[in-house]
């Protein structure tokens, strides 16, 4: 299970307060989306769960199977089973795919106490994965997304999740960027890791992509907590009536 108990962070370098108070609570297996207006703190949520370097807990937890997740780095975070997404993954030069996962699976079995896999296991995996993902041998190639398009870099970022079999995924506007045909391959590389036990929290602006991944349950956040949580139709609510709506209901 995940939760977020009361977060409340910073930027810090200023003196401001993105998330106020916010709480969640994700069960095992299950898909959960969070929309709101830019500026809600949706992806400040997803960087302090991370770790990302920046930021501030004023208070509050963020619970990963009853473990702390801020208790731990970056990397024991990962190894712990969080994932996440980014909305502009980056590129690395110089880095070959092959190689930079086969060094993150790797660090992450050593982190659990379970054997590394040699070269010819790891092959045998990644291909398997890049198959089912329907990911080109070409892109495991080439250095980690330096020339991959939009859809290239996000479906890689899928590979990667599929390759690390995370518990808790954390997608950050994965939709971002992406054409109608490159979004339908990344949802359904998403759906394919739905095993009924691997949970996710999908982060978007939009409804179309909700339609490929069925969320059970949508969350609607505004000045850094959420104010109102439904199921897939409000979604649709928010597409068809955008959410001032919803905002002055909690004004």
């Amino acid at each position: 299970m995940f939760e977020i108990k009361n977060l409340k962070a910073s930027l810090a370098d200023e003196d401001k307060q993105i998330l106020k108070g916010m709480n969640l609570t994700i069960g095992d297996g299950e898909v959960h989306a969070i929309m709101g207006p830019n500026g809600s703190g949706k992806s400040t949520m997803s960087y302090v769960a991370s770790g990302k370097p920046g930021y501030v807990v004023d208070e509050g937890e963020v619970l990963l199977d009853g473990v702390n997740l801020l208790d731990l780095d970056p990397a024991e975070r990962a190894a712990a089973g969080l994932f996440l997404a980014f909305q502009y993954p980056v590129e690395i030069p110089g880095v070959g795919n092959m190689t930079f996962l086969r060094t993150a699976v790797n660090a992450q079995r050593k982190a659990r106490g379970e054997e590394e896999l040699n070269a010819a296991e790891f092959l045998k995996l990644v291909r398997e994965k890049a198959k089912s993902l329907k990911i080109d041998a070409d892109m495991l190639k080439r250095p980690v997304n330096v020339g991959f398009s939009g859809g290239e870099k996000k479906r890689n970022e899928i590979l990667q999740m599929a390759m690390l079999e995370p518990k808790m995924c954390i997608l950050d506007e994965t939709d971002s960027g992406l054409d109608v045909d490159a979004m339908k391959l990344v949802s359904e590389g998403v759906n394919a890791l739905r095993d009924g036990k691997r949970s996710f929290l999908v982060i978007t602006h939009y409804q179309r992509l909700l339609d490929h991944i069925k969320p059970d349950v949508v969350h609607i956040m505004a000045d850094g907590r959420i104010i109102k949580t439904g199921g897939p139709e409000l979604a649709l609510e928010v597409e068809h009536n955008g959410y001032a709506d919803l905002l002055n209901e909690v004004a």
